[in-house]
């Protein structure tokens, strides 16, 4: 995965949109602007990424939902009808 700085406004709206991701593939929004002042903006979006990626942290393994991938790819092997029931 790569880092990545996202800023986005949808046509002929005034509002800024900023999303930054991590390495892992986590997403952070940072905000809404309107009207911003574009040295002060894109310093502080600068600075706010830098400490988004010097904390980042692994996600922990999701145990219980790989599990149940597993129970269910395990039924369709089988031909069995995946249920959870």
């Amino acid at each position: 995965m790569s880092r990545k700085i996202t800023i986005s406004k949808y046509e002929d709206n005034t509002q800024w949109s900023v999303n930054v991701e991590d390495s892992y593939g986590q997403l952070y929004h940072l905000g809404y602007w309107v009207n911003v002042d574009y040295d002060s903006f894109s310093s502080y979006i600068e600075e706010k990424a830098k400490e988004i990626w010097s904390n980042e942290v692994k996600p922990e393994e999701d145990l219980l939902g790989n599990a149940i991938k597993e129970c269910i790819q395990s039924d369709i092997n089988r031909g069995v009808e995946p249920s959870l029931d």
